[in-house]
């Protein structure tokens, strides 16, 4: 008797599932299907999880694949199963190709084809809100955002578009999506939500238009260039019911959330100055440090700096100076944005041809908060005091790349669960988008152009 043995949390089950556990059962005489804890699946990264663990396993066993159904609760457990059960083939979907090789040493290992176009009908019809998400942009950062996606329950990511087809082409190939398209109009067809991960200047006019389209938006930072089109964004988004979220990952990570939670109790006393630094040596031949417009330090990484900032001290500062060191072409390589608030101040440092220390601290007069960098992936802090022998150390996941975060917060929203929304507001983001047009007028000399796509 050939025994087979695949794994998998068959959440919202679906035609994806049933299909791969029939493959999987083809392979052999008698399968096996390990169905994970909730708390397993946290552990692992995986977000979101909505059927009870007895739900998922009576839907497998229900599907009439399954010879045997077994609970995986703890890391390690596959390489226990294959050899208690004398299991002859271990077998999982494509999309987790290579993840599994460890096991070739006692079992053969097989990666099934996914089943393309799983179709959210079917699990709508079922009552699953299944989220179909469309990326608009495939560069660097849309590259990190469809791996992080399979790990949060509900969502489904199927297309791409970018202008250039050729390269929406290759994406889709890479990560086994449904469509790509360098027309809008079907784009709009096939997606519920848009993840736009485009070049910073064409992110107000895609939002718009997607928000305008009726789809929910999980946007890249930054959001907008003016505080007058951050707050059209959020106006259109609350008339038409739905969901728009800035991208900044770190404001959604646990870490995070729970530093800027102490920051808040009062424990390191009256908060009077926060301190955020983010630099990274960029290449000269990179956007960053080539357009002349929409380029540079601190539209780059700002936002990332400004967070803390605006979440800790608020937007009612009084004033707001920036200092900068150039390149060449005009571009800053390194700039600092030191603000007065009427009972302290604040200072971003943000580069991308200068190097510092990426720490965050804050400062309190009973103590202060120290992150090291980096801070942004916030996986460790210290609350400090007067005495050099006291110290509260905290410690916190960060897993992946931290984008599943922000994607698991997306997806609770538009489900209608606001508990989540607190870790980033409209008025945040609209706060950041203020300071950002305060900046680029600086640039162009005070100028009070049209700052936006």
């Amino acid at each position: 008797m050939k025994r087979v043995i695949t794994y998998g949390s068959f959440d919202l089950f679906h035609e994806g599932h049933y299909n791969l556990l029939m493959r999987a059962k083809a392979l052999g005489d008698y399968l096996i299907v390990g169905v994970t804890t909730e708390q397993y699946d946290e552990s692992r990264g995986k977000l979101n999880i909505v059927d009870s663990l007895d739900k998922r396993i009576e839907n497998v066993r229900n599907s009439g694949f399954a010879d045997e159904v077994i609970v995986e609760d703890h890391p390690g457990q596959k390489v226990e199963d294959v050899q208690k059960y004398g299991v002859d083939i271990f077998t999982v979907g494509s999309d987790w190709q290579g993840a599994f090789e460890y096991l070739e040493p006692y079992c053969q290992v097989v990666y099934l084809e996914r089943t393309k176009n799983i179709s959210s009908t079917q699990m709508r019809e079922r009552g699953h809100n299944i989220i179909r998400i469309g990326v608009i942009g495939s560069g660097r950062i849309a590259v990190r955002f469809v791996p992080e996606a399979k790990y949060v329950s509900g969502v489904l990511v199927n297309s791409v578009f970018n202008p250039h087809l050729a390269s929406a082409q290759l994406f889709a190939r890479q990560f086994e999506l449904d469509m790509a398209t360098d027309v809008l109009d079907d784009f709009w067809d096939e997606v519920d939500a848009v993840y736009i991960a485009s070049p910073h200047e064409t992110h107000y006019d895609y939002a718009k238009a997607a928000l305008e389209q009726g789809k929910h938006v999980l946007c890249e930072k930054p959001l907008a260039f003016s505080q007058r089109e951050a707050e059209e964004l959020f106006a259109i988004a609350r008339q038409r019911g739905k969901v728009l979220l800035e991208a900044i990952k770190t404001a959604y990570c646990p870490g995070f959330v729970q530093m800027i939670g102490i920051a808040k109790t009062g424990t390191i006393g009256r908060i009077c100055d926060v301190e955020a630094c983010f630099t990274r040596l960029t290449p000269s031949d990179l956007r960053e440090r080539t357009d002349l417009k929409y380029g540079g330090a601190f539209t780059e990484f700002g936002s990332h700096t400004l967070l803390p900032i605006i979440k800790i001290m608020g937007a009612d500062y009084k004033d707001v100076r920036f200092d900068s060191i150039l390149d060449e072409n005009g571009i800053d390589l390194y700039t600092k944005a030191s603000f007065r608030y009427e009972n302290g101040m604040a200072m971003s440092k943000s580069g991308v041809g200068v190097k510092s220390e990426g720490q965050l601290l804050i400062s309190g007069t009973k103590g202060y908060i120290l992150a090291e960098s980096p801070w942004w992936l916030t996986q460790y802090f210290e609350v400090r005091y007067e005495d050099p022998n006291k110290r509260d150390r905290y410690f916190s996941k960060f897993l992946g790349q931290g984008l599943r975060y922000e994607i698991s917060d997306f997806a609770y929203m538009i489900h209608g669960h606001q508990g989540r929304s607190y870790k980033f507001t409209a008025e945040d983001s609209i706060a950041i988008a203020g300071v950002m047009e305060k900046f680029l007028q600086k640039r162009t000399g005070g100028r009070n152009e049209d700052l936006g796509a």
